[in-house]
């Protein structure tokens, strides 16, 4: 691309580069920017910047950049070489019969100026005085040498000063080394007192025209860095999934390990009181692995239990009444809720010596084998909270569903019964969508049943309350819109959207 703009957009701007130019003109050899500054009446970084346009035009001048040093007085620097030093001002202010030394210390000047007047021997304290400590004056006259030293350099005759002294100053923070960098310019190989723009795009008229021949064209610049692109933007996933995770992390939840995909049909539908010959585990529903396609390692005891309470019942149920058989609990499969989780953390929550109340939750993959459409995926991420506790009830469920989709926006909230093969009471979850203006569902919950929870080995008392939604609706419904609005120029029917199948949250 071209090298840039020249950096002159206004008349006033040519108006000063011309002027530059025109005194350039006048001298031989060459000019420093800060004499043209001090020429045409303008601040020196004005100048710097004319400088830098005037190069962008090609040869008209040419430059030297130039660094040099100079002393400046700070601003307290400059109010002594006006008003007399802090020693000076402490020696002036003290009468003939001497003042309290906590009158002097009072002084603007006093902590400062006292110091260096007994460091010059122009003060004497007397500690023992009646009144208490009393300062008295033991010359009669002074020299102020730091303000005459200051107002040399004021005057621009710093050089008189040694460095020493310079130093001196410096360190008592009343002058400062000031690096200037200036340009000493010169006339280039295509000097002009007139600005003549440079072309910076060869337009298809100027081809036609054959204008282009007789136009300046600023250079190209083939070391000029192109536009970064876009990139490592967070999927929008990724962005809901945080937020999801911090609203569990300020209600005091405990994250649950979950990078276990592939699971053991006895954690993913055994342990969860789920039958044997439940619709759940057809090849149809569930991803099956053939390799490995069986797990062998279970707690053999916990195994028996969930075995009895299948077939026979027991804690006040009478089971489901059939013949259970290990080697459907041993089959592997990419898992098809995060609950298999849950039911491992509760089971190792059991082996406690002394049970203790958890919260915890999850967010991550699981598979179902589903024939994919707009509103189907065979992979998708679920949310699940858990509570355990002495004496949950469903009213604590409510609460805690209420307080959760609060934090997420969502206020009007209404519960309906409903059938899991684990939880008794379950309750689905609606909430009132403004844009469909209809009760849509937003998740699942429940109270784990106690066929679930004994033969893990959790006390009586204790009961689970949990939930559980996915993280693709939400996450389809706050970006899902917006980029569809973007796509088509803000045009869309947002009705139409909200009815179609990849955003509707109740097919």
């Amino acid at each position: 691309g071209a090298a840039g703009a020249t950096g002159f957009g206004s008349m006033a701007d040519t108006g000063l580069l011309e002027s530059l130019l025109r005194l350039l003109e006048k001298v031989d050899g060459g000019t420093d920017s800060q004499d043209v500054a001090a020429d045409l009446g303008v601040d020196h970084q004005v100048i710097v910047g004319a400088v830098k346009s005037l190069q962008a035009l090609g040869e008209v001048i040419s430059t030297e950049q130039k660094s040099s040093k100079h002393w400046e007085l700070t601003g307290e620097g400059r109010e002594i070489a006006e008003q007399g030093s802090h020693e000076a001002r402490v020696f002036n202010a003290i009468p003939d019969e001497g003042l309290p030394q906590n009158e002097l210390m009072k002084m603007p000047s006093g902590k400062v100026g006292f110091s260096k007047a007994m460091s010059n021997k122009w003060i004497r304290l007397d500690k023992a005085h009646e009144g208490g400590p009393r300062v008295f004056k033991t010359v009669e006259t002074i020299e102020d040498t730091v303000r005459d030293k200051l107002q040399l350099v004021q005057k621009g005759q710093s050089a008189k000063l040694e460095d020493k002294e310079k130093n001196e100053l410096k360190k008592r923070k009343l002058l400062s080394e000031v690096t200037v960098k200036s340009y000493w310019i010169t006339k280039g190989s295509s000097f002009s007192t007139t600005i003549t723009k440079q072309e910076t795009e060869l337009t298809p008229e100027m081809i036609a025209s054959g204008s282009w021949k007789e136009k300046n064209f600023k250079p190209y610049n083939f070391e000029a860095m192109g536009v970064a692109p876009d990139c490592g933007h967070l999927h929008p996933l990724m962005k809901v999934r945080t937020q999801f995770r911090q609203i569990f992390l300020e209600m005091g939840f405990t994250e649950m390990p979950t990078n276990n995909f592939i699971e053991s049909s006895f954690w993913n539908f055994d342990s969860l009181f789920q039958p044997q010959q439940h619709p759940a585990r057809d090849q149809h529903d569930t991803f099956f692995i053939s390799d490995p396609a069986l797990a062998h390692e279970f707690p053999q005891d916990y195994m028996e239990r969930v075995k009895k309470v299948h077939s026979e019942g027991g804690y006040g149920s009478q089971g489901y009444k059939y013949d259970w058989k290990i080697e459907e609990a041993q089959k592997n499969l990419l898992r098809t809720h995060t609950t298999a989780v849950s039911a491992r953390m509760l089971y190792k929550l059991a082996q406690q010596e002394k049970f203790t109340p958890v919260k915890y939750f999850s967010i991550d993959r699981v598979f179902r084998n589903e024939t994919l459409d707009a509103t189907h995926l065979a992979e998708f991420h679920q949310i699940e909270g858990v509570v355990a506790d002495y004496g949950l009830t469903l009213g604590n469920l409510m609460g805690v569903l209420h307080q959760f989709f609060t934090k997420l926006g969502i206020t009007k909230l209404r519960f309906k019964p409903a059938y899991n093969p684990y939880t008794e009471p379950s309750m689905e979850v609606f909430s009132y969508h403004e844009g469909l203006k209809k009760w849509v569902e937003v998740g699942n919950s429940g109270v784990f049943r106690p066929e679930m929870l004994l033969p893990m080995g959790l006390p009586e008392g204790v009961s689970v309350i949990a939930w559980g939604l996915s993280l693709e609706r939400p996450t389809m419904i706050k970006y899902g819109i917006n980029n569809i609005r973007e796509l088509v120029g803000h045009k869309v029917n947002l009705q139409m959207v909200y009815d179609s199948p990849i955003c509707r949250l109740d097919s």
